[in-house]
Parts: structure tokens; sequence; C-alpha cells
């Protein structure tokens, strides 16, 4: 796979992860509750998604760049990774609203093994 697949993978999977962090957006705004469990393992599996689309791009023969169309690539995954971020953090505060207000669950506990174990591939 050369770089440019691999940062077309990666904003492929970056979009499905705004577009659940849209949806969970809107139902904890609705519902006023943790989300259902489907959800979340929507999330789950889409993260196991981009944590292969970053192996990916970490192994992709490297190209110039000063090349356009993959400096384009970058700055549109870039700003949508920066609008996932946003509404996440959000989504966070949402959950941490409705998981005090109603007692903890254990699905709102963030899985912070997964989280270390994500990152410090990076390293």
């Amino acid at each position: 796979m050369n770089t440019q697949e691999a940062i077309q993978q990666h904003r492929q999977i970056c979009d499905e992860l705004y577009e659940l962090a849209l949806e969970e957006n809107r139902f904890l705004q609705q519902n006023r509750r943790l989300p259902d469990a489907e959800l979340t393992e929507r999330k789950r599996a889409a993260l196991g998604r981009l944590d292969c689309a970053l192996s990916a791009l970490r192994t992709a023969a490297p190209e110039s760049a000063r090349d356009p169309h993959r400096r384009s690539a970058l700055e549109k995954t870039q700003a949508r990774i920066m609008q996932i971020l946003q509404i996440d953090r959000e989504n966070e505060q949402l959950l941490v609203r409705y998981s005090l207000s109603r007692g903890a669950s254990s699905q709102a506990a963030p899985e912070t093994t997964a989280l270390q174990r994500i990152y410090s591939k990076g390293t």
C-alpha cells in the first residue's frame, strides 16, 4: 500500500468515527442517558480499524511532503481529527454529567488499557 492509499484509508475511518461521534452526541442530547452497548461496540470496532490504518501509515513508503495532493489529503484528515476531538470532548462532558446524575455505569468507565495500548504504539 502506498502512502496516498494509506492516507485515504485513514481518512475514511476518521470520517466514520466522526459520524459515530455525531450520532453519540445526538443520542446523549436527546435521551440524556448513556448510549446503548451497540453504539459503543461500533466505536470499538472503528477504533480497531483505525489502529490498523495507523500501522499502515507508519509502514507505507515515505513520499515527498511537497506533493500537493498528499499535503491536501493530510490537511483534510487533520481537520477531521480536530472535529472528532471537539465533539468527543463534548460527549465526554455529557457522559460524565449523565453518569453522575444517574449513578456510575460500567459502560461509562473509559477503557484506559485500550487507550494506553493505542498511544504506546506511536512511541
